[in-house]
């Protein structure tokens, strides 16, 4: 009832899954409670005629309209001595719950780059401190992170992503150089929750790293399973990398298509599912912001 009539007045008609028409983007801004609604996922998952939203459009998020349309005037190249991928694993962060997959996830991610000529770097362990993460952050275009995030609620540019010697809090992103920044793939725990109260303002560590400069970010609304993470990721950049247009022997990153990447990568995923409750939380988590 909320998402559909929408779709009708756009013109969106339904695509097989299995055709190669390119499906379009439709950006959502959503305000109070609607901020917590997961739009991108709604549909019909009981019975044999099930629908959903991703059998018509490739779904974004941005928390303001001002957002989205200061990325499409302001857009710019990238500088190609920065193009590339910087990746990071935290996979015993102190204080929070192993989560081992990470290690596995850019492991698999980063030789899938070498192979594809990318430029890329990765750092794990105890070698990711705040201050090597903001550094290679802001001589990478791109970053992936696989660690655990929290956020605050009372100070939301305290949210930060836990790592080996501490944290990274927004507050310290945001007063980083990033003017070359395109993707952030942040493949943790509750980067895109919004506080309740705060809901309008939409702050959240993936909306704080629009703020910071990123053009384009994937988050996840709620906990993700490692083994889906590894699949969605590993999917995902296998798609980035397989539609690049242009010279690909630069050894640069190109995230313009993320929201197609991902939109690929939660449909791999969801034909390997059911239409359980279950099911549908481990690939309904999966959000993109941005342009």
């Amino acid at each position: 009832d909320v998402v559909k009539p929408i779709l009708n007045n756009l013109g969106f008609s339904r695509v097989d899954p299995t055709s190669a028409k390119v499906l379009p983007r439709i950006w959502w801004c959503p305000t109070g409670a609607m901020s917590f609604l997961p739009l991108h996922a709604a549909g019909k998952y009981t019975g044999s005629k099930s629908e959903s939203i991703l059998d018509y459009a490739v779904s974004s998020y941005t928390p303001t309209i001002t957002a989205i349309s200061n990325r499409v005037k302001n857009h710019c190249a990238i500088d190609k001595s920065v193009s590339g991928l910087f990746m990071t694993s935290q996979p015993n962060a102190p204080g929070a719950s192993s989560i081992p997959g990470t290690t596995e996830e850019v492991q698999s991610i980063h030789s899938l780059a070498i192979g594809k000529g990318a430029r890329v770097l990765k750092l794990e362990g105890s070698d990711v401190t705040a201050g090597e993460c903001l550094k290679y952050m802001e001589s990478f275009s791109s970053v992936h992170f696989a660690c655990h995030a929290s956020q605050d609620a009372g100070d939301p540019l305290q949210s930060r992503f836990l790592l080996h010697n501490g944290s990274l809090d927004l507050a310290t992103i945001l007063q980083s150089n990033l003017k070359n920044a395109d993707l952030a793939f942040l493949s943790a725990c509750q980067t895109s929750t919004g506080e309740e109260k705060l809901s309008d303002e939409a702050v959240h560590l993936a909306a704080g790293m629009l703020a910071a400069g990123y053009r384009r970010v994937v988050a996840t609304m709620w906990s993700i399973g490692d083994k889906p993470a590894q699949e969605v990721a590993n999917s995902f950049y296998e798609y980035l990398w397989s539609h690049r247009e242009g010279d690909s022997s630069d050894g640069g990153f190109d995230g313009t298509l993320s929201a197609h990447a991902l939109h690929h990568a939660v449909q791999q995923l969801r034909r390997r599912l059911d239409n359980s409750e279950s099911s549908l939380l481990t690939w309904v988590p999966y959000v993109h912001f941005g342009y």
